[in-house]
């Protein structure tokens, strides 16, 4: 069934001149079968490069619309269109447009993991990988709003010595992991590394040995001469951990329950071979973004890739 499903998607994405772009926490098969996997940057770059005419966005739906705002000319679809986001959630744009003028005179950043309404409200889009750098291209007076993962903000606050206004909301992966559990395992394996996202709670972060973005702990692994490690991330990344280093023992950090001993987004797992498959057949469910809602949202976007590339990110 799975081979099957695989020869029918290779036949229609060639067809339909189709490209599908898969995020790292995605299950192992759809990345197997993407023609690129990545973080959010690099999803992002991608998008808006391609010369196919249609994306497939296996990912959530904030991604999908990252990659419409980027390729308004492409239809851009996503397996799953329930697949939402937490924190995107956690920020409704009319109560982050409220925050922001309660508080005039601020440049407002707002993390990639947002709806597109955010995103036209905010002056720069920041992901993991480039949060810091981004912060720091801004002069060291400036007032910034940051939203809406706090517990990004409050890293890169430390990072930069700013004093960013932080929007309340969080990963609901991130920041379940349970400390006592991690240091548990640290203890069954004193050789392994602690690799964090900067998502998790300050708490998780001092004990971590590497902090980073999907693909930051990827490539520290990657370079490390450590043959273990303690991923405290969405456990999806892992598949590409133990693809690029077979050699390696990848150990994924546990959540506060109990009963799990891997850490999943379960938006990111809606995603399945046959509902892309589907996808790709019937063209549907497709992205809509509103054009002046897009236009908007575009250029904080733009701006972001723009810096990104400076840097060489």
């Amino acid at each position: 069934m799975k081979k099957k499903l695989i020869e029918q998607i290779d036949l229609l994405r060639k067809e339909k001149n189709a490209i599908i772009l898969a995020h790292y926490y995605q299950e192992s098969d759809i990345q197997d079968v993407a023609d690129f996997v990545g973080d959010s940057l690099a999803l992002a770059q991608w998008a808006a490069k391609t010369t196919a005419n249609i994306i497939v966005l296996c990912g959530v739906h904030f991604m999908g619309e990252t990659a419409k705002i980027l390729s308004p000319g492409k239809r851009v679809f996503i397996p799953d269109l329930s697949a939402g986001c937490s924190l995107a959630d956690s920020c409704p744009a009319p109560e982050f447009e409220k925050f922001i003028a309660d508080h005039p005179g601020h440049t407002v950043i707002s993390y990639v993991n947002t709806t597109a309404a955010v995103k036209a409200l905010t002056d720069i889009v920041v992901t993991s990988t480039n949060a810091r750098q981004i912060v720091e291209s801004l002069p060291e007076d400036e007032k910034i709003i940051f939203g809406p993962d706090k517990h990004l903000g409050d890293y890169i606050n430390k990072l930069t010595g700013r004093d960013m206004l932080l929007w309340d909301g969080v990963c609901h992966v991130h920041a379940q992991f349970s400390l006592e559990r991690i240091l548990s395992l640290k203890k069954e394996h004193p050789e392994a590394l602690i690799l964090a996202h900067p998502e998790c709670p300050a708490y998780l972060l001092e004990v971590a040995d590497h902090i980073g973005s999907t693909s930051s702990i990827l490539k520290f692994a990657t370079k490390s001469d450590r043959k273990q490690f303690i991923v405290a991330t969405e456990a999806g990344i892992l598949h590409q951990m133990q693809k690029e280093n077979p050699d390696k023992v990848f150990i994924p950090a546990p959540p506060e329950d109990a009963t799990c001993a891997c850490n999943e987004c379960f938006y990111m797992k809606m995603n399945t071979l046959e509902k892309l498959y589907l996808c790709l057949k019937n063209e549907q469910p497709e992205i809509f973004v509103d054009e002046q809602v897009r236009v908007k949202a575009v250029k904080p976007i733009e701006r972001m890739l723009e810096i990104s590339n400076r840097f060489g990110l």
